[in-house]
């Protein structure tokens, strides 16, 4: 049987369907908080936050979900990006440049140093729109916190749902 059928997502919904409504209802929670404390003017970094949540609580057992990946990548992805804004915006063809600059650095530091978080290249390129500003640094030391605090938390009450 093919896993990736209709009648099968169907069998596995009635057969887990309190975790998937628990664990969603848990990740909207969370973001709800995370986004209480935030600025909603840093939403080009805050966009990140969704795609973090879904690991963490979808797939709270996978690599990309661990709180060393989710701290750590973000981390990269808030250097690299900071760094690449502060290259010179000449002209549109130079800024998209730098921009695609700091998704592809930061994904090859996440690789290099073993921080295999996704989302976090939507940091880099957060960044790399919006420069580093002390409310930027709030943002991103929030969100990956609060993900990271969360998971730990709750990953004893969890599964991975897919």
């Amino acid at each position: 049987m093919n896993v990736y059928t209709v009648a099968h997502a169907l069998r596995r919904f009635r057969k887990y369907w309190k975790a998937y409504v628990i664990q969603s209802a848990l990740a909207g929670l969370t973001v709800y908080l995370i986004l209480l404390v935030l600025s909603l003017e840093n939403a080009v970094v805050i966009s990140a936050l969704g795609a973090s949540a879904f690991i963490v609580f979808a797939r709270p057992f996978d690599l990309t979900a661990r709180a060393r990946n989710v701290i750590g990548s973000h981390l990269i992805g808030f250097v690299v990006g900071s760094l690449c804004a502060l290259l010179p915006q000449t002209s549109t063809a130079t800024t998209v440049g730098w921009y695609a600059l700091a998704v592809g650095v930061s994904i090859f530091l996440m690789v290099v140093f073993y921080f295999q978080h996704p989302p976090a290249a939507a940091t880099a390129l957060g960044l790399a729109m919006r420069g580093c500003s002390e409310e930027m640094i709030i943002a991103v030391l929030t969100i990956t916190l609060g993900l990271a605090t969360a998971h730990f938390i709750l990953k004893p009450h969890l599964r991975n749902l897919f």
